[in-house]
């Protein structure tokens, strides 16, 4: 690599992101954390642990799978990013941003999970742990310079596209976290919607 190749690089690696960029990822984190809290906020023991059937989830499964998910890409997503190389931004990336947004928390496509999740969290111990990973997802966004110039692969990407795309880039990554959550939640609204959901 030339030296204006490295100096090149380099600038994409610290690019920051636009301020707009930034308030639509703080908004669409806040209000999906929001919502996620709210809907298990009141929620007894009985409703807590309710399944629907056999093959449905509980809640507290469903809240499991969010907190598995949101401190996968903290943790191993995020270590990840750090080790790729620089790559030119997407051409894409606003419609790829789009996407996420709109077509992840959509409940019409299934998607199976990567693990069965126990639901052996009380609702307490995942309230705090839900809130804890939006304040870590918060200052990984607001902290890491050059979100948009590390990508890695994306399955759920790649199916909610029908394969036009199949990778994202740090700041989209912190994009899907949320969408998740919001599918989750949607997902949490259909178990308390079961005719059999404990009063």
């Amino acid at each position: 690599m030339t030296s204006n190749a490295v100096e090149t690089a380099a600038a994409a690696a610290n690019q920051p992101l636009t301020e707009s960029e930034l308030e639509r990822a703080r908004l669409f984190l806040e209000q999906t954390t929001n919502g996620i809290v709210g809907a298990m906020r009141n929620l007894s023991e009985a409703q807590w642990s309710f399944k629907p059937s056999s093959e449905r989830w509980s809640i507290a499964q469903i809240v499991e799978h969010i907190i598995f998910v949101q401190e996968r890409v903290l943790g191993l997503v995020r270590e990840k990013l750090g080790t790729v190389p620089v790559t030119p931004v997407h051409p894409d990336y606003k419609l790829v941003d789009d996407i996420i947004i709109y077509q992840i928390p959509n409940r019409l496509v299934r998607f199976p999970a990567p693990a069965q999740p126990a639901g052996g969290l009380t609702r307490s111990e995942a309230l705090e742990r839900v809130r804890a990973n939006h304040s870590q997802l918060s200052g990984f966004l607001e902290a890491t310079p050059g979100l948009r110039s590390h990508c890695l692969e994306s399955l759920p990407l790649k199916a909610v596209s029908n394969g036009t795309y199949d990778s994202m880039d740090g700041y989209q990554w912190i994009l899907a976290v949320a969408a998740h959550t919001e599918r989750h939640t949607k997902q949490a609204l259909e178990v308390m919607a079961d005719s059999e959901f404990p009063l």
